[in-house]
């Protein structure tokens, strides 16, 4: 098991006296490896708070680099790093919320040819892609590698948030849903227009992505009830959370 140093019980002493994290959790904590494609939007928030809750390596997956329009939302990111790699902006800000943290930074697309490796190397994945082909293939890999998913999506002033675990299987033996349960497939090209046609309001991927991130925590100290075949959809214009279930179908 791994140990935690007296800075480390120090520093999460509000998770050791929490009786379902405890020690034995934060151990737990330490010793994930969390992979977050994106350090975007939703990626900010996600990084930032598993950093925050001592996951011991994180690592970060976006090849852009970061703009002025980025600061509206995507806080982990300064001003003073308008034009660096988010990657590498993204890996100076852990420095300075946990200094414990390993973070492993792939300045690359997620694409076909190193998606399976990357997913593989990891433990649990998180989705904070801005596009159909990411979400999709990342799903797709996580699937197939038998990794956990927890993807998020944005709109406007709205999200959605649900955790995959299809290569696992429910207590009578039924393999659980995928993403493609969900969403069978991609919209048409243009159909959904991007935030940078519709925009996006800068708290919202706030919300969505500390979710995000409480769901990675759930999954790694194994408790609570993952957002497994539930679908959470946030309004956040008239503050209403709603859940849809949704079960395995034909493959």
């Amino acid at each position: 098991m791994t140990t935690l140093s007296e800075a480390e019980i120090a520093r999460f002493a509000r998770h050791i006296v929490l009786r379902e994290v405890g020690g034995p959790g934060q151990q737990k904590l330490k010793a994930a490896r969390v992979l977050v494609i994106g350090a975007g939007g939703l990626g900010a928030p996600v990084i930032q708070y598993l950093a925050a809750a001592g996951v011991g390596t994180l690592g970060l997956v976006d090849d852009d680099i970061v703009s002025l329009s980025n600061l509206q939302r995507q806080v982990i990111h300064a001003t003073e790093n308008i034009g660096k790699p988010k990657v590498a902006s993204a890996t100076e800000a852990v420095g300075h919320i946990n200094p414990h943290v390993e973070i492993e930074a792939h300045q690359v697309r997620f694409t076909q040819d190193n998606a399976a490796d990357l997913v593989a190397a990891y433990d649990i994945a998180v989705d904070g892609s801005d596009n159909f082909k990411t979400r999709y293939l990342l799903a797709d890999t996580c699937e197939t590698v038998g990794r956990p998913l927890v993807t998020a999506a944005i709109g406007a002033f709205d999200g959605s948030l649900t955790t995959l675990t299809p290569h696992l299987k429910d207590e009578a033996g039924n393999p659980l849903p995928g993403y493609r349960d969900l969403f069978p497939e991609p919209p048409p090209q243009g159909l959904v227009p991007s935030c940078a046609e519709t925009g996006v309001i800068g708290a919202l991927p706030g919300i969505l992505g500390s979710m995000q991130a409480m769901e990675v925590i759930k999954l790694i100290c194994g408790i609570g009830e993952p957002l497994i075949g539930r679908l959470l959809l946030v309004d956040s214009l008239s503050m209403r959370f709603e859940t849809i279930r949704y079960r395995r179908g034909k493959r």
